[in-house]
């Protein structure tokens, strides 16, 4: 039997174009991820902005995570549900809350 030789039958499975690791919102709320994995998906919603517009104890929750020094702002600025502007980690002064500094002296006193 010959083979159909069409364009679209010789693609490969998966074209899909890789993304960015996505925050596991989910897996957080339903307690599913151990300490490590709840801090990366928190600093994955951070760097996204999702922490900023999710309900008020995912925003506050992140914002603890940044003043224990677990995780930083993003590399961006966001506006969080109500306009508010989230300022990036390069636009607060060295040292302070959501800085690199901050953090790596957070978690030197631990």
């Amino acid at each position: 039997m010959a083979r159909f030789n069409h364009p679209v039958a010789e693609r490969k499975r998966n074209t899909q174009p890789k993304r960015k690791a996505q925050p596991d919102v989910l897996g957080y709320v339903t307690g599913q991820l151990d300490e490590d994995d709840t801090i990366a998906q928190f600093q994955a919603s951070i760097n996204s902005g999702l922490a900023w517009r999710l309900e008020g104890s995912y925003g506050r929750e992140a914002m603890a995570c940044i003043e224990r020094g677990d995780c930083i702002l993003g590399e961006v600025g966001h506006r969080d549900y109500y306009g508010n502007y989230v300022p990036s980690r390069y636009e607060v002064q060295p040292g302070t809350k959501g800085s690199v500094e901050y953090a790596q002296r957070m978690q030197e006193s631990r």
